[in-house]
């Protein structure tokens, strides 16, 4: 870890595992991992080393920002635990159980969400901590006959497709369905359709191939309570539970996994900064208005779009624009216009998936070679070391 900048003058902080471009600035990077992980491809990653490149995805922070000299660049691997927008400040919690307050003169937020599982992602904890739930989970794997997962959203398919797959493999090709599965899935929604993001169709379609891979949709339902009530939590991640839906019905679950959706990373945050939950961002420059000047929000903490890959992707460079606007007080703001339309990409299981790019509905074959074949792994490399935004657009 480089030295903390002393001086906020020319202090330009990121939170989180983000992105920068060099200046004639001092740039600092906090993150409590000191790895990148490409989170989309956790469904997968969760069952095996084998199914991934591991070199792909996890990647080393520091050695993506090796172009840079240590007078422009410093990492600091720590948890953020305050943020003072007030006198410009942040408080990180270092690994040794020390504190640093790092004051800065622009900030960047970039902290992600943290999702229900300890399955799904780094959230707030490092790459070691992730590795070791997805052992556990993995060891308890070989012993499970019935897996229930909550959640209808991209995350929760894709899990239950991932395992369906791996566990019971898949029916033939004039197999509506596959009879008696090695392992029951379930997976129960709230919902009349899992994927609520996509058109019926699509997710009609989608419910078909999980059903190819032994999974059962339970519609219209919810897992009302859980005994016992950590269980798919960090602290019981591998509990048997007894699942009681809103409908009265119990299910029994070996495993359970809990994917209802992310909670944003804003417990440093003062409440009056916040919507609902998020950080409330102009939806235009994706400033933080309400915390002073150069203070801006990007990702799934913010809430200038609805979570999504692709916005935070065209969100990058409007950050990234309206930041050098604001350090040389010249220019013009970059707007950002969200981009509303059916985008969601679904794999379902190694070879199958639904989505649609722009509203148009792309075939299970396209959907498979653009996300399934390596859940994104394949465009990680120019995105970790900021090439993919070298050249202004």
């Amino acid at each position: 870890m480089a030295a903390i900048p002393a001086s906020p003058s020319k202090n330009i902080v990121i939170l989180g595992g983000s992105y920068g471009e060099k200046a004639d600035y001092q740039v600092t990077l906090v993150s409590i991992s000191s790895q990148i992980l490409c989170r989309p491809a956790c469904p997968r990653a969760l069952i095996s080393d084998d199914l991934l490149p591991q070199d792909k995805l996890f990647v080393d922070i520091v050695e993506q920002f090796k172009q840079y000299s240590t007078d422009s660049f410093h990492f600091v691997n720590g948890k953020v635990t305050d943020m003072d927008h007030s006198n410009r400040t942040v408080s990180i919690g270092l690994p040794d159980q020390t504190q640093t307050v790092l004051p800065f003169y622009a900030l960047i937020i970039a902290t992600g969400a943290s999702t229900p599982s300890p399955l799904h992602g780094l959230g707030n904890k490092d790459e070691t901590s992730l590795r070791g739930s997805w052992n556990l989970f993995r060891e308890a794997l070989s012993e499970a006959k019935h897996i229930v997962i909550a959640g209808g959203g991209p995350t929760a398919i894709e899990t239950a497709g991932e395992l369906g797959e791996h566990l019971n493999g898949r029916a033939g090709w004039f197999s509506s369905k596959l009879e008696n599965p090695k392992v029951a899935i379930t997976v129960v929604i709230s919902g009349a359709q899992i994927l609520p993001t996509l058109r019926q169709s699509l997710a009609t379609k989608a419910e078909k191939f999980l059903a190819q891979v032994g999974v059962t949709v339970i519609k219209n339902n919810r897992v009302q309570t859980v005994e016992p009530p950590n269980a798919g939590l960090e602290e019981a991640l591998v509990s048997k539970a007894t699942l009681t839906l809103a409908d009265g019905t119990t299910i029994q679950a070996d495993l359970y996994i809990p994917a209802t959706g992310t909670k944003p990373n804003t417990d440093f945050v003062n409440n009056s900064l916040l919507k609902d939950g998020r950080i409330e961002t102009n939806t235009s420059t994706l400033r933080v208005d309400k915390a002073g000047p150069r203070i801006y929000a990007i990702g799934d903490v913010a809430s200038y779009a609805r979570p999504a890959v692709h916005g935070i992707l065209s969100a990058v460079p409007v950050v990234a624009a309206n930041l050098k606007r604001d350090l040389l007080s010249a220019g013009e703001d970059r707007i950002f216009k969200e981009d509303v339309r059916e985008t969601q990409l679904v794999p379902i299981g190694q070879s199958k998936g639904v989505g649609a790019a722009m509203g148009y509905q792309l075939p299970s074959w396209l959907v498979w070679l653009i996300k399934g074949r390596d859940y994104w792994l394949w465009t990680t490399g120019k995105l970790w070391s900021g090439e993919q935004w070298s050249k202004e657009s």
